[in-house]
């Protein structure tokens, strides 16, 4: 078997992401995860939410690594990846109390950005929470010097990739009908915002 993928990121951030999901999860449900990636946030979390139906996805290139983290948990609330491209699945896969993604805004392109949105909105139950982490703008400007690196280096890996603006994901949000209700401040220059489907 391959090595299993490892993002040293995902070690860093994964315990204050958790003090915002903790926050914003706090019931018995079904949350789904959009872009698992290696699977080290889906494992972290279902340990830590064990009342929570963790659900991860991603495109199916990405199933093998993330299996392979799961392989090492033994819970029963941690689910295989169902396939996701969020510009061309249908969304039919179920309801949800919740959405959690990482790392995907700036990836995406911004059209994808918006259908990912929409596809939250068909899938998130009235009162759920969807989740967003990753580095923002605010008025069009950087948080950070390392931020303004960062997306130069973003461009120069594929030019339809960027840090995305807080105002213009809130206005998409809230075309779907997710309101914006929170913007957690996280290490490294990052941000979760939060969401809540009316």
């Amino acid at each position: 078997m391959s090595q299993k993928p490892f993002s040293q990121a995902c070690e860093n951030n994964k315990a204050p992401i958790l003090s915002v999901l903790s926050a914003q999860f706090t019931e018995p449900g079904k949350v789904l995860e959009i872009g698992s990636g290696t699977g080290q946030h889906a494992v972290f979390f279902a340990r830590n939410l064990p009342f929570v139906q963790w659900q991860t996805s991603d495109l199916q290139e990405n199933h093998a690594g993330i299996t392979q983290w799961m392989s090492e948990y033994p819970g029963e609330n941690l689910l295989p990846p169902i396939p996701l491209n969020v510009a061309s699945n249908s969304w039919d896969f179920g309801e949800y109390d919740g959405v959690f993604t990482a790392n995907t805004a700036h990836i995406m392109a911004w059209e994808e950005v918006l259908s990912m949105l929409a596809g939250v909105a068909k899938v998130l139950k009235s009162g759920g929470k969807l989740v967003i982490y990753g580095p923002f703008n605010y008025g069009g400007q950087f948080t950070s010097a390392s931020n303004a690196r960062f997306n130069e280096w973003l461009i120069e890996q594929a030019p339809h990739r960027a840090i995305r603006d807080f105002e213009a994901v809130c206005d998409a949000a809230a075309a779907q009908g997710l309101s914006f209700t929170e913007d957690c401040e996280m290490p490294a220059n990052n941000r979760c915002l939060v969401f809540t489907k009316q």
